[in-house]
């Protein structure tokens, strides 16, 4: 493939190559469809005809908003085709979100999935009133809407084909014009303080890194790949449209997102990723599936995975292991991983990554350990996804990996991490003072993560820049504290779903909790401890007795590292809500926004410093149909154990 070119080139280069080739299968009524490199170029150019016709031109900008489906992926590419510029924007976000993307990139035309997108787009038509032309895929329950510039997809692509037969050059003509250094696509921001920025990216700066990633992990026209995750988000868009013209591989929608775990069993992608957070919900529904068999069952899985811990993560690595632990984790093959395996969709998995979100250690070295070649990679919005990769024996779960091909990396005396990459963001979207903020005159990149390139060469990463802080008076005085860290390590136990940790600036540290409706529900059920929902069992005392286990134990492995002692915690409470995007605590992404937390629970949190034993509070949640009303709770607040720090070895 020649370095220079446009993600349209690929694919008529897919096309005339390999016509018949599958490029998309999407599952519908329960069947797989597949759809070949030929027939997609042909969709393509007649929704390029059509939008052509309608009025697209250069340079502008169309929202497309939904899941993954083989008709969004090819009105990005009819866009582009026509050197117009897509805007993925998230399936799940409220209506109000989307006025920021649409009216600061001027947008007039949209793709809308379904009628639920269509609502949403046509809500805020008023607020943006250059929105003239909306388009939908799917057009279940849209019969009776009459709305000037609404059409089908259908009607845009049946228009399109009759304007190509005319112009049998029209579509080729407009794909040459383009080149590698125009704008490709723009991927706004999940903006955790202030408006989203509108990320830059060209032809370029996203195929170079989607090579960059290619060739380390050696993957080729032969691999399968699920789309499940937002195309909004970046890591999606690399990996499942970057990747997937730079390499030509199958990718897989699955019919929607409930039935996505039970498609990724009939796929068995061979190359994989998703945020921890999948990763957790997967070992989460493991254990409770564990816990609900019986003795014999249960005490062979504990046993296996005991030497799973013990040798696994080893063999993955080619390093020396004893012939009888190899003997025990051969059987352990048969009897528990390989069937566990096959239970995740994972039995084919070659290269499955991590991204978006520190993993906790134990997390991943559960995956690595049963077999699974899990690994993390460092990289952003801004930065095209691909900064450092982990090599396939080098994976370790407290580092992101060596810098991969055209990256350089240097650390600031602050800490923080610079980047220099051919996958850098062309700039912030109409927002000068915002891309000179992060990119340097001399072309450094300042990611704002802290961290340090250990002695492998392999860069580390501890936090945030802003959230690394310092406790201050106490036992830990002056002692570093690194609120992710603390956080993703809680994370792992699979009662747990979600922690906000403060403590900068303060003697101790002090955690809010979310923990996991269906484990700890589970959990319950099993014990006969009755709970009138979410609320009520976040109270229980058995539940708080629990939760304090995990508390301590973190508390002890923190304690064995000097530099991380300090941040152990002192003080928990259970919410009495899930925090949640669309209250305003969770980003698009689900990262925690612990600034915003801190203020709409600044009492809680006076609370657990005030030393208090309980706290009234009353919240405001918004229902999914955008009802809104409250819930309230005297919330317990408990103290937990923690351990003098252990002195380094001399």
């Amino acid at each position: 493939m020649g370095t220079h070119t446009t993600f349209p080139q690929l694919l008529l280069q897919h096309a005339s190559q390999r016509p018949q080739a599958p490029a998309m299968r999407e599952k519908e009524y329960g069947i797989w469809q597949a759809l070949t490199w030929a027939e997609l170029a042909q969709m393509v150019e007649h929704i390029a005809a059509g939008l052509h016709q309608a009025g697209l031109q250069r340079h502008d900008h169309m929202v497309v908003v939904g899941a993954n489906r083989p008709r969004l992926y090819a009105t990005m590419l009819a866009a582009q085709s026509l050197g117009a510029i897509p805007i993925p924007l998230y399936q799940d976000a409220a209506a109000p979100e989307c006025v920021f993307p649409i009216n600061n990139a001027e947008v007039r035309f949209a793709f809308a999935e379904d009628q639920e997108q269509v609502d949403k787009l046509l809500e805020v038509r008023e607020q943006c009133p250059q929105l003239a032309h909306i388009y939908f895929d799917d057009p279940r329950g849209l019969r009776n809407y009459d709305e000037p510039g609404l059409a089908a997809m259908d009607e845009l692509q049946a228009a399109g084909k009759a304007f190509a037969a005319l112009h049998v050059d029209f579509f080729k003509a407009e794909i040459a014009k383009i080149t590698h250094t125009d704008v490709a696509a723009m991927f706004f921001t999940s903006g955790t303080t202030g408006n989203p920025k509108g990320v830059v990216h060209t032809h370029d700066s996203l195929l170079n890194r989607a090579r960059a990633g290619a060739t380390f992990d050696r993957l080729t026209s032969d691999e399968d790949v699920l789309a499940y995750m937002p195309p909004a988000w970046i890591g999606q868009n690399i990996f499942s449209y970057a990747q997937w013209l730079s390499c030509g591989y199958v990718v897989n929608c699955p019919e929607s997102s409930a039935t996505a775990s039970i498609d990724l069993k009939e796929i068995g992608p061979t190359y994989y990723f998703a945020p921890p957070r999948v990763f957790e919900g997967m070992l989460t529904t493991v254990m409770i599936r564990m816990e609900d068999a019986g003795a014999l069952k249960r005490n062979m899985f504990h046993y296996f995975m005991g030497v799973a811990k013990k040798v696994g993560p080893a063999l993955m690595d080619g390093l020396p292991v004893s012939t009888t632990d190899r003997a025990l984790y051969a059987l352990g093959n048969v009897l528990v991983y390989g069937p566990l395996r096959n239970t995740l969709g994972f039995s084919r998995v070659r290269v499955a990554y991590t991204a978006g979100e520190a993993i906790g250690p134990d997390l991943f070295t559960f995956y690595r350990s049963i077999g699974i070649n899990l690994k993390q990679l460092y990289g952003s919005t801004e930065t095209a996804v691909f900064v450092c990769l982990q090599p396939d024996n080098q994976a370790r779960a407290d580092t992101v990996g060596v810098p991969c091909e055209g990256v350089e990396i240097k650390v600031a005396d602050n800490g923080e991490i610079l980047v220099k990459s051919p996958g850098l963001l062309k700039e912030y979207y109409k927002n000068p003072a915002a891309t000179a903020e992060v990119l340097t005159a001399d072309g450094w990149y300042h990611t704002s993560d802290a961290g340090f390139i250990d002695a492998h060469g392999h860069l580390k990463i501890i936090d945030r820049v802003k959230d690394v802080g310092r406790i201050q008076g106490g036992t830990f005085d002056a002692a570093m504290f690194a609120p992710k860290y603390v956080e993703n390590k809680l994370k792992f136990f699979q009662h747990i779903k979600e922690v906000v940790a403060y403590g900068d600036g303060r003697e101790q540290v002090c955690v809010l909790i979310n923990i996991d409706f269906e484990a700890v529900g589970n959990w319950a059920e099993r014990r006969n401890l009755p709970y009138a929902g979410y609320t009520d069992l976040a109270q229980k005392p058995e539940v708080y007795q629990l939760i304090k286990e995990c508390v301590e134990k973190v508390n002890a492995d923190l304690s064995a590292d000097a530099l991380l002692a300090g941040s152990q915690v002192s003080r928990f409470l259970v919410l009495h809500k899930e925090l949640d995007a669309d209250d305003g605590e969770l980003t698009r992404t689900n990262k925690v926004r612990r600034g915003f937390i801190a203020d709409k629970y600044n009492v809680l949190v006076d609370a657990l410093y005030g030393g208090k034993t309980s706290q009234f509070i009353e919240t405001q949640v918004k229902f999914e149909d955008g009802r809104t009303g409250s819930v309230s709770a005297t919330l317990r607040i408990e103290d937990a154990k923690t351990f003098a720090a252990v002195k380094a070895a001399a």
